[in-house]
């Protein structure tokens, strides 16, 4: 397996609490865990797989068993994010329909706590899915990623202010996670171009477009090989990703392509691509199509392109 040297500053938590807020507002069940604790924990199960199965006949499936543990918690957020979700839903309904009754007013408080309890406990399996993730990427170069009223009465309650409050605060925050928030810098590569060589030059290239678009989101398919290069340096920066995945059952092999005309549709301010390893020795590689289409696509729609080559000799 080819590895890549990374900082571990770049997988640091910072010291302001994800939970901080949530903490305080559920009033049953105890303090949550900090957010270094959950991180800790999320290296902690990463590297004791990654020690127990080296050098061992289990080294083969590293990568399933590796994806599989980051997946775990990945699956578990989102199946608390919904129950969370059928709460809000619940709150919702309560609140079109309160009477101002004492029962309608405790069982707004009990959706309204059961969805905070719930937005609590998913945002604690992402931090151990992301810490685990990161702490995957360090030892392995591998890259994880996951495969997307009229109201009756005059007067608002406390509960009823507390329910809007927590609907709009999830809005914000889902809202806020779709929106590319700056510039979009849309990438395609070769999937074998993931030797060193290709690294450098991705980070170089991608290192120049932070550069001259400071707040840039990167949008890519997140294929193998080059792409997941540039996923890895997205993570070490902090910059916001968007995944335009190939659909290939519902496009079959024009699946690649159909992924290149969901980039454009971005209005990426440049698009970046390998078309082959930049490793002399792999020179004799075939153009890839696909990012080849890019390229071609973005020239047609008046967009910015510039091809990734090797430096000069």
């Amino acid at each position: 397996m080819t590895r890549f040297n990374t900082s571990s500053s770049a997988f640091t938590p910072t010291s302001d609490s994800a939970l901080g807020n949530l903490s305080a507002s559920i009033e049953e069940g105890g303090p949550l865990p900090t957010d270094d604790a959950l991180a800790q924990l999320g290296r902690a199960l990463m590297t004791e797989l990654i020690d127990v199965i080296s050098d061992t006949a289990l080294e083969d499936y590293q990568t399933i068993l590796g994806e599989a543990l980051i997946g775990a918690f990945h699956s578990a957020a989102g199946r608390i994010e919904r129950d969370a979700d059928r709460a809000r839903d619940t709150m919702r309904s309560l609140d079109r329909d309160f009477d101002g009754s004492e029962a309608a007013d405790v069982e707004l408080q009990d959706a309204t706590a059961k969805a905070r309890a719930g937005d609590a406990a998913t945002q604690a399996c992402e931090l151990i899915r992301d810490a685990a993730s990161q702490t995957w990427t360090v030892a392995t170069g591998e890259v994880w990623t996951a495969w997307r009223g009229t109201r009756r009465g005059t007067h608002l309650t406390a509960a009823q202010l507390e329910a809007k409050q927590a609907i709009r605060a999830i809005r914000n925050r889902k809202s806020g996670e779709a929106d590319p928030g700056g510039p979009v810098i849309a990438f395609r590569g070769a999937p074998t171009a993931d030797t060193p060589e290709d690294a450098g030059r991705i980070f170089d290239a991608l290192n120049w477009a932070k550069q001259e678009w400071p707040d840039m989101a990167l949008a890519t398919t997140g294929a193998k090989g080059s792409e997941k290069l540039a996923i890895k340096w997205a993570q070490q920066k902090g910059v916001k990703l968007i995944l335009a995945r190939a659909d290939f059952d519902t496009h079959g092999k024009a699946a690649p392509f159909r992924a290149n005309d969901e980039l454009i549709a971005l209005e990426p301010e440049v698009c970046l691509t390998l078309v082959h390893s930049v490793d002399r020795a792999r020179a004799d590689q075939r153009p890839f199509g696909p990012a080849l289409n890019l390229g071609q696509k973005a020239m047609e729609s008046g967009l910015r392109h510039v091809p990734i080559r090797a430096r000069a000799a």
